[in-house]
């Protein structure tokens, strides 16, 4: 079993998920605005956070993932996810993340994935973590950037979301790169609390 550390940021922690979480899950990734953005669906039905965050979990005790709620450090607010789904096989973790819009445009999302970026290279030894973002939604593309990811290539009508083809752009960053991707982050030792 894989027992996942808090993150530890200027302005977040990133946390493991726990089912008190669902509640606020399912009420900020049922704005239209980020299951627009993402693969989230809309509406958000109702048990899908619980099922999602088990899964997660699940995921996590078998390290086939490290996933994350993105937490305000001042007072503990969720505000959104960030994972990596490990292939252990390949070195590689492929990077999520979402962030509540009314905290869209404060850098919590390249914090958040810049943190969860190194802990993929410096804790569990990845050599490669990549990300995709749909191609009309160029800040994505931004965080990733700003994460030192190189835009790798465009897929096109890779995702179906809602009907819609959607291209999408695919972004990586290679160990021997991580030194340049931002942040301290620390890892808060297990068992402390919050």
């Amino acid at each position: 079993m894989v027992q996942q550390p808090v993150l530890a940021t200027d302005r977040l922690l990133l946390r493991p998920y726990t089912l008190e979480d669902a509640r606020a899950v399912q009420r900020l990734c049922g704005d239209y605005a980020v299951s627009a953005t993402t693969l989230l669906p809309y509406p958000y039905p109702d048990g899908l956070a619980e099922v999602w965050i088990a899964s997660l979990n699940e995921s996590t005790e078998r390290g086939a993932a490290a996933a994350f709620a993105v937490t305000l450090a001042r007072d503990g607010a969720l505000i959104g996810g960030a994972r990596l789904r490990i292939e252990g096989d390949h070195a590689r973790g492929e990077l999520g993340f979402w962030i509540a819009k009314s905290c869209w445009d404060r850098g919590y999302a390249t914090e958040a994935a810049r943190a969860v970026i190194g802990y993929g290279f410096s804790a569990l030894g990845l050599h490669r973590v990549y990300a995709m973002h749909f191609s009309r939604n160029p800040a994505s593309g931004r965080v990733m950037a700003k994460c030192g990811m190189v835009h790798e290539g465009l897929l096109r009508g890779h995702i179906k979301k809602w009907g819609v083809y959607e291209d999408v752009d695919i972004w990586a960053i290679l160990s021997e790169q991580a030194g340049l991707t931002g942040p301290h982050v620390s890892l808060v030792p297990s068992g402390v609390p919050v």
